[in-house]
């Protein structure tokens, strides 16, 4: 018990029970029939399913057009958070933390609550909104902690050589928040892809995403297919987060200044 690697036995368990062993599962059953024979088969319905491929290519656009709004949002406010001269309160940006410590299905259905009451449409505008409103949080915290915790003697520097305001923010501020904004874009882009909640409430089911196929297939016991579906989604979002590593280490390679 004295050994430190016997602390961390309880989250090795954890881990292998939790995290590896459904990915091993997923991976075995994308590439089995309904008769537990290996085979491409799965993969080969999902390149001939236009309907399926179109619900994918939607979701992606989708979850670029979130990720998009809630950086254009939240890096204005990270910044106005983190900076001491427009902001001397703590209270504010525990405004905007709040809403991460609700459940998200209960702030998707206020928000349907919300449009009811304003007479709104439920359809992709709705849609939109609520993916904003849900992950907005999670792009400004990981600005907010990289910018709070910033050498601001490099801002008095680049004054002191006679760098106006905007200068100050575009070549000092902005290369060095780029982990956070790094973070931010993984933590809101890869969530918004495979979320079907928020899609099905705020839109009534008129607008399907790439999660909402994968739960329809597992749901029809369609376990195979559900599972090759969930493998594609899980191998474009590590290659996208291998991509953001690789361009986090050449900033930080770089000093992160340009």
């Amino acid at each position: 018990m004295n050994k430190r690697s016997t602390w961390a036995l309880p989250y090795f368990i954890f881990l292998l029970v939790f995290v590896a062993l459904p990915l091993i599962l997923i991976g075995v059953y994308a590439f089995q029939d309904d008769f537990g024979n290996f085979t491409f088969s799965q993969f080969m319905k999902f390149a001939q399913e236009e309907e399926t491929i179109n619900t994918f290519t939607y979701s992606i656009e989708i979850a670029l057009i979130n990720t998009v709004l809630c950086l254009l949002l939240g890096y204005p406010a990270a910044y106005i958070l983190s900076n001491r001269k427009l902001n001397r309160s703590s209270v504010t940006v525990m405004l905007f933390i709040l809403p991460m410590w609700i459940n998200m299905l209960i702030r998707t259905l206020a928000t349907v609550a919300l449009f009811d009451f304003v007479s709104a449409p439920l359809d992709e505008g709705a849609l939109i909104f609520g993916m904003v409103y849900n992950f907005l949080p999670f792009m400004i915290y990981p600005i907010y902690n990289v910018m709070q915790k910033m050498d601001h003697s490099y801002l008095e520097a680049a004054e002191d050589l006679g760098a106006n305001p905007l200068q100050v923010f575009r070549k000092v501020v902005i290369p060095l928040s780029m982990p956070g904004v790094t973070s931010g874009i993984m933590m809101v882009f890869m969530p918004t892809i495979s979320t079907f909640a928020i899609s099905e409430l705020l839109t009534l089911n008129k607008v399907k995403l790439f999660g909402t196929t994968i739960q329809e297939n597992i749901n029809n016991g369609m376990w195979n297919y559900g599972a090759c579906l969930a493998l594609i989604m899980l191998i474009i979002i590590g290659c996208t987060m291998l991509y953001s590593d690789e361009g986090s280490a050449e900033e930080g390679e770089k000093g992160g200044l340009i």
